[in-house]
């Protein structure tokens, strides 16, 4: 008999098998393919994910990268998730079969209140036998192919960076799938070619393009044979084996318009229904790729730019401490030539920058850019030597007091990014690398005190900075100029009640009674 409890126990006694047998696979070294059909398909990708994380991000263990087969899947991830898989260079680990024919994998480009009556149905048709009412499957396939229809066109739309057409204007009433394709897709023809495509924006077009009938006497046949197409592809797989028989789509731009049979890659084209409008949607998919790559050998031609602005800043906070008070402080008073020299290469750091991270707000930079190594620490570099001037600038010119706090309200995107950044690739807690903001808690708190904020209301947000800066000192995350006797951090710590700073954590950092620990220490 059934029961939420022996339910309950099937499944932990399933995946305690089931991560039994992973465990012992990878300390085999053995390659591991999770593979799923139809419903399976979605399972067999989250399992490889978290495989990812578990084992390749974590790096756990050395183990061969995953594998993910799935066959008849429905989408079921979004523009975010496949970022993501890109960003991490996992795209490759999953492949995914589609019949031409087959509406489940199509079938969530609808809302799931109009696909679920033919959800429904697809089990039935695990029966050769079965009798469809064809009338009632003719009106659901529609329903799901005018949904994906709106969903293609409206991408087609961004491809083509037509952002003012009547159907962009009515996109914004209609609530349009989230789901979108992540992985290689091979498409299966009627014919037994297989058609490999790696670009996610290609595969949504084709998903709609290759079902497209040809007039409406064939629509109720077609519903019929798009819910039989699911159950058949290990025979089609099966007839499918030669080598030959495969095609992969990837010069896209160069993608012929033609209906030439003759050529190698005309007559799987013609065999997927791919007509003049679905190969032009697809030759915009493979130029916004293009663009993209493009735009990242314009962003590495800034390059050298921003290492030599980098290096005239570090030169000028270099200078700096010789006063003894640091450049956050010397910029902030802005009293000499060099500080003013300081502020240009800050300004042209600040466009170079802004033009980068818009690009990538907007889509317009490739996936893995922002999880390449050099451009880690690159960002991470500017972030921490500009940052701090940035905020000097900021409440040098009191901006706190029309604007607000300048973590809440004046943080530019240009620093907000590349902590993400770097705190995703280190696998750090969230907002645990903000060594080169805490400049700003330092002026918010100095405002604090000048106001006469209680020293409880405070306290808990002093102890938070402390730990925090003594953490970023020892692991020579900020500079020992922050410390220095004139800058603005040691000038409020010493307004701090005395019992507080007899047992601060950074007491011995701030000079004078740094010097004094010395002094005893040699006595002793």
């Amino acid at each position: 008999m059934w029961s939420p409890r022996s339910a309950r126990h099937s499944w932990q006694d399933s995946y305690a098998f089931w991560m039994t047998e992973v465990t012992k696979a990878t300390e085999k070294n053995k390659q591991i393919i999770f593979a799923g059909h139809s419903s399976g398909g979605p399972i067999a990708m989250y399992a490889t994910v978290w495989f990812l994380e578990e084992y390749a991000r974590s790096n756990k263990k050395q183990t061969s990268r995953p594998l993910c087969l799935t066959f008849a899947s429905p989408l079921t991830t979004d523009r975010t998730f496949c970022h993501a898989i890109r960003r991490e260079g996992w795209f490759d680990c999953f492949v995914h079969f589609v019949m031409k024919l087959d509406i489940v994998p199509r079938i969530l480009l609808a809302p799931h209140y109009s696909a679920a009556e033919l959800l429904q149905e697809i089990p039935r048709f695990s029966n050769p036998h079965h009798k469809a009412d064809k009338a009632k499957l003719a009106l659901l396939f529609a329903n799901v192919m005018k949904n994906a229809s709106c969903v293609a066109s409206h991408a087609a739309c961004a491809l083509t960076e037509s952002k003012r057409t009547l159907f962009d204007t009515m996109s914004r009433f209609i609530k349009l799938s989230p789901y979108r394709p992540c992985g290689k897709y091979v498409f299966c023809t009627e014919t037994d070619r297989l058609v490999v495509v790696k670009n996610p924006d290609a595969v949504l077009q084709m998903l709609f393009h290759s079902l497209q009938i040809g007039s409406d006497t064939e629509l109720q046949d077609t519903a019929v044979a798009s819910l039989k197409a699911h159950w058949r592809y290990k025979d089609t797989l099966r007839k499918s084996s030669d080598m030959y028989n495969v095609v992969c789509l990837e010069n896209l731009p160069e993608l012929p318009l033609s209906s030439d049979n003759t050529t190698d890659i005309g007559a799987p084209l013609s065999d997927l229904n791919l007509c003049i409008p679905a190969r032009l949607c697809l030759r915009a998919a493979g130029e916004s790729e293009k663009h993209k790559a493009d735009n990242q050998n314009t962003v590495l031609c800034k390059k050298d730019a921003i290492k030599k602005a980098l290096r005239k800043l570090d030169d000028y906070r270099t200078t700096c401490k010789t006063d003894g008070m640091g450049y956050y402080d010397a910029f902030k008073m802005q009293e000499e030539e060099e500080d003013f020299k300081a502020n240009v290469k800050r300004l042209e750091l600040a466009a170079m920058w802004d033009e980068i991270i818009e690009m990538i707000r907007q889509e317009q930079l490739p996936d893995k850019f922002e999880a390449e190594r050099e451009w880690l620490e690159l960002s991470t570099q500017f972030r921490r030597l500009v940052e701090p001037i940035d905020i000097a600038n900021y409440y040098r010119h009191l901006k706190n007091e029309d604007a607000g706090p300048y973590m809440t309200k004046g943080r530019p995107r240009r620093y907000h990014y590349p902590q993400r950044w770097r705190e995703h690739a280190e696998q750090l807690e969230r907002d645990s690398s903000g060594e080169s903001c805490f400049w700003a808690e330092v002026e918010e708190l100095n405002v604090a005190i000048a106001n006469k904020k209680p020293w409880k209301e405070i306290e808990n947000r002093v102890l938070t900075l402390e730990k925090n800066l003594r953490k970023w000192y020892d692991k020579k995350e900020v500079e020992k100029d922050v410390f220095l006797e004139k800058s603005t951090l040691v000038k409020w710590w010493h307004t701090l009640p005395d019992y507080h700073k007899a047992n601060s954590c950074i007491k011995e950092l701030i000079p004078s009674l740094k010097s004094q620990t010395q002094q005893q220490a040699g006595i002793d």
